[in-house]
């Protein structure tokens, strides 16, 4: 059982440059402080300052191009105010915003890179402190997220060492005696979040300890599996996809070759010509080959013409169809009528 714990900053680290020694650091901050390190300490540490010792620092004119080299699936993609903002997998592992390149709390033009291996990063700190002290201690090396169906950011495990990130409490009984099912806590990333109330973003605090769930530490020659047991696969994933990708890979068209959506969102008209493009983009289920490029035009009363559509009727209809559901991914609605000239499309 877990009873009381005690969060503490480690203050004094200050700014960490190429090869320095995160470890001797810490434990140079902690002495500052009259403080040590004792076994079964859980050591807090934002992946920043892993990051900068491990030489992930880069221009930050290559922002767009080290976001797409870090990232193995787009998830979603947003046109804002301040540029294209994607959600992707991670080379690092987790989905997050923009593969983790940051700019923040770095020097001005520069962007930040999450470690190649945040695990491997993790194992390394906690070898080098126990080397330095004797302490028997675990690390977690975190970073910021958003997420699902919730607003605002906290911190998460990016990688872990000596400590078992999840604790899985399926089989148990709960207080009336009932059979737990699905409960796994994510102990890792409770204890990144509870760490990041000490550190903050603003105060240069970039590491914290946390104390009383020593009873969950490792032995020293067992560093455990690390945060990378936690990221769910795509294929479990439910909502691998934001919702116009989703809808725009099942019309067979990769999103990123179409303009994401705004936010704010954009026109009406902006938002239908995108789904027309999208629909004509999309090969047709019965020819396996996209409709005929096409022109579009709006007519007097402000409706979306869609001329040169295919004579076969079928053609037409899943031509259609395949326009409503892109219209629905942009939030719209339409009502299609079929004239001489093509396909008259009303959207509301």
């Amino acid at each position: 059982m877990t009873g009381e714990l005690l969060v503490v900053p480690v203050r004094g680290i200050g700014e960490v440059g190429m090869e320095d020694d995160v470890a001797a650091l810490v434990v140079s901050a902690l002495d500052t402080n009259g403080q040590k390190l004792t076994d079964g300490d859980v050591l807090v540490v934002s992946s920043k300052i892993v990051s900068k010792a491990e030489g992930r620092t880069v221009p930050a004119t290559d922002r767009d191009e080290q976001i797409t080299a870090e990232s193995r699936r787009l998830v979603a993609a947003r046109r804002t105010p301040g540029g294209l903002a994607r959600i992707v997998e991670a080379a690092a592992g987790p989905v997050m915003a923009a593969a983790g390149v940051d700019n923040s709390n770095v020097a001005p033009g520069t962007v930040l890179l999450l470690p190649v291996d945040p695990d491997a990063s993790a194992r390394v700190l906690r070898s080098a402190l126990h080397t330095l002290t004797g302490a028997n201690v675990a690390v977690i090396v975190t970073d910021t997220a958003g997420r699902a169906w919730r607003d605002g950011q906290t911190d998460f495990a990016l990688g872990c060492a000596g400590l078992a990130p999840t604790e899985d409490l399926r089989g148990t009984a709960d207080t009336h005696g009932q059979r737990m099912e699905v409960t796994v806590r994510a102990v890792a990333d409770e204890l990144a979040a509870a760490a990041d109330l000490v550190k903050g973003k603003l105060q240069g605090v970039p590491a914290a300890l946390v104390r009383g769930f020593g009873s969950h530490v490792l032995a020293v020659d067992a560093h455990g599996p690390g945060a990378a047991i936690m990221l769910r696969p795509a294929a479990t994933d439910w909502f691998r996809y934001g919702q116009v990708e989703a809808v725009r890979w099942s019309l067979g068209v990769d999103p990123a070759a179409v303009e994401p959506p705004a936010v704010p969102p954009s026109p009406v008209l902006d938002r239908l010509l995108r789904a027309v493009e999208v629909a004509l983009a999309a090969p047709s289920p019965l020819t396996g080959v996209p409709a005929p490029v096409c022109v579009t035009t709006v007519d007097d009363e402000g409706l979306l013409v869609v001329p040169e559509l295919p004579a076969d009727p079928i053609a037409l209809g899943a031509l259609a169809q395949r326009l409503s559901a892109a219209a629905w991914s942009e939030d719209l609605t339409v009502t299609i009528t079929l004239e001489p000239r093509g396909l008259r499309v009303l959207a509301r």
